[in-house]
């Protein structure tokens, strides 16, 4: 079933296991949007992603206003840029929590919060997972398709791409930071020809990488 909910933030009230942020900062940047989504973005952690004041993930970075511009223009995202509104997209990160000077999770410190990220995404239920970033997925290629054992990961190859999952349609999304000539156009164009098709079919769809 999916869920029904009218909380933007933090739908399902997760709790992260422990508080290790900078002074002000928020001790976690929660999933955001629609709950009842059929698309979701996941990113890697606030550090990079950001919201870490704002407590929006795709807030505040290069990186995650990126994000949010490329959703807002396939006309998912609408209102202010650190209080917008999602419809049809769920928005989250691997690891929740934010921490000192916005540095990377350790290995150990993303295993501690995976757990929390998996159950938000059966929770949410959506058609199409877009990780953004290497870290994001190659989490989800592992977790939740059978391709991460043949796939390398290089995201220039793997950007825009779609590759079946277990029920998912996975499709990678480079940094924005990274993006070279002609990035920013084939994701947008891939995000309006799913839009376009009856993309709720996932279980139907050939992997494609390249």
């Amino acid at each position: 079933m999916k869920n029904v909910t009218d909380r933007t933030s933090n739908p399902f009230g997760m709790r992260p296991p422990f508080e290790r942020q900078d002074a002000g900062k928020q001790p976690a940047v929660f999933g955001y949007g629609d709950a009842n989504a059929d698309f979701q973005v996941i990113g890697g952690h606030p550090g990079v992603h950001g919201g870490e004041a704002t407590g929006v993930p795709f807030t505040e970075t290069d990186a995650g206003v990126g994000v949010q511009e490329l959703f807002r223009d396939a006309e998912f995202v609408t209102g202010p840029a650190n209080d917008p509104r999602l419809e049809n997209l769920f928005a989250d990160y691997i690891h929740m929590c934010s921490l000192p000077d916005g540095r990377a999770p350790t290995p150990e410190e993303y295993a501690e919060l995976e757990r929390y990220f998996d159950a938000e995404l059966r929770a949410i239920n959506a058609h199409i997972l877009l990780p953004v970033g290497e870290r994001a997925t190659d989490h989800v290629l592992g977790e939740y398709t059978t391709q991460r054992g043949k796939l390398d990961l290089e995201m220039a190859r793997l950007h825009a791409s779609e590759i079946r999952g277990r029920g998912f349609l996975v499709v990678p999304i480079r940094n924005p930071t990274e993006w070279t000539d002609g990035d920013r156009e084939t994701i947008l164009e891939t995000l309006e020809s799913i839009l376009a098709s009856d993309y709720r079919q996932t279980k139907g769809v050939a992997t494609t990488v390249g």
